[in-house]
């Protein structure tokens, strides 16, 4: 918030345009500074509020507290590697989405050529354990063949 003796608009533009949330000038009252303080504070409340409610993603059953990189499966936590937390994160960020191999491996491994299908395969496996509840019938990451996989929550 600025307050100031200049009252021209364009003073008032420069002010907000440096990310001033309310410009108010001199003279001015008391009751109206008092609340503009009061209601910019309510609004930083609720900006809080907002950034904790966002460090939860929730895709289905699943959910995953970003900031911590903890992973839940209807409220039990799923104990994943390193590897395996940034693959269902990126699962999750995008259901339904069909990913190839070498998209997963460039945004998991960070490479652009997949060495090796096989660490893929291995990893998907991995997590299939730890994410399906019949192993024998796998329904939250779906093969498709030909292309890659599905993340379906």
């Amino acid at each position: 918030m600025i307050i100031s003796g200049r009252n021209e608009d364009y003073d008032s533009l420069y002010g907000l345009s440096l990310g001033a949330d309310d410009y108010i000038t001199k003279p001015f009252r008391p009751l109206v500074l008092g609340a503009k303080v009061k209601a910019l504070i309510r609004r930083n409340k609720n900006l809080v509020t907002q950034k904790e409610d966002s460090d939860t993603l929730t895709c289905g059953p699943f959910a995953c507290n970003t900031s911590t990189m903890r992973f839940y499966k209807n409220g039990e936590e799923l104990i994943l590697s390193a590897k395996e937390s940034i693959l269902l994160l990126l699962f999750m960020n995008h259901p339904q989405q069909v990913f190839t191999k070498d998209m997963i491996y460039e945004h998991v491994w960070g490479n652009t050529v997949a060495v090796d299908d096989n660490a893929i395969m291995v990893y998907i496996n991995r997590l299939r354990g730890k994410v399906e509840d019949n192993k024998q019938n796998p329904r939250h990451i779906v093969t498709v063949r030909g292309l890659g996989y599905r993340f379906v929550p």
